[in-house]
């Protein structure tokens, strides 16, 4: 399977293949990388590039968060492109940059993720309302991860508002307004696993999109409830583990056991999967 084929169907393929929807995350922050890597680019990309040779073979796909890499400057994004052109061709590769803004400059960032970049999908803020999201979808067979409820601690503090007059909740709005709006196999959620009774009520409330489901792991989100309801009825859904792999291990080892760690939660996913159909 090559990247010619559309990442939604990538997602399929490798899902078949691996029976379990684990999202391998890539955050490669200078501070708390492996001995014997050192707090710089080198050790940055060393890292990144290490972590996705030895764990990418249990994942369906693999989330890079931008940040670590536009924080270093013009060497970061430098190892940004590099560590993309690794990334095997029957992964789908999503940067977790939490982009949107107005028209025109939405159409920039989409540019350089989805363009010169060549992102398979990107994750995206609904602030500023459809404006925002267009631009992206401009770009063929590209996913876009709508922010909804997120797995951070202060998330609630305006996602889980009551709109006045109907109770709903404002991540309920935006999901169901993404819903509606994009009811297409590309357009997913991005929903954290940290609070397990929203991510279930918003499955049960919009049966169709994917959830990209973050906060398994070292936030320790429920793993249960997050492969229970990361696919719909339109795509594929994922459940992002990042700490849980890259930090298995400090030492000269993180390799090894960065892929253990990985078979095992691809293990734990799969059969998180079987208990539920069967």
């Amino acid at each position: 399977m090559s990247a010619a084929v559309p990442p939604v169907e990538r997602l399929r393929g490798r899902l078949d293949k691996l029976g379990a929807p684990l999202c391998l995350g890539i955050d490669p922050n200078p501070d708390a990388l492996p001995e014997g890597l050192t707090r710089d680019i080198r050790g940055v990309e060393e890292f990144a590039r290490g972590l996705l040779e030895a764990a990418a073979d249990a994942a369906i796909a693999v989330k890079v968060n931008v940040a670590f890499f536009e924080a270093l400057g013009a060497a970061g994004w430098a190892a940004l492109e590099r560590l993309r052109s690794d990334v095997p061709a029957d992964h789908v590769l999503i940067l977790d940059a939490k982009r949107g803004d107005i028209g025109s400059t939405a159409e920039r960032q989409a540019t350089s993720l989805l363009g010169e970049l060549a992102a398979d999908g990107v994750t995206l803020s609904p602030y500023l309302g459809e404006d925002a999201i267009a631009p992206f979808l401009a770009f063929p067979d590209r996913l876009v991860y709508i922010l909804t409820r997120t797995s951070n601690p202060s998330a609630g503090t305006f996602q889980d508002l009551r709109i006045e007059g109907t109770g709903e909740r404002l991540h309920e709005r935006v999901g169901a307004w993404a819903a509606e709006r994009w009811p297409e196999p590309r357009v997913g959620l991005v929903v954290g696993a940290t609070a397990a009774g929203e991510l279930l009520g918003l499955r049960q409330l919009l049966p169709g999109p994917a959830f990209l489901v973050p906060g398994v792991g070292a936030q320790g989100g429920d793993v249960g409830a997050a492969v229970r309801s990361c696919s719909g009825r339109l795509a594929p859904g994922l459940v992002n583990v990042t700490r849980g792999i890259g930090s298995a291990s400090m030492g000269a080892d993180w390799r090894q056991a960065a892929a253990a760690a990985a078979q095992r939660w691809r293990a734990i996913m799969a059969e998180a999967g079987a208990t539920l159909t069967s």
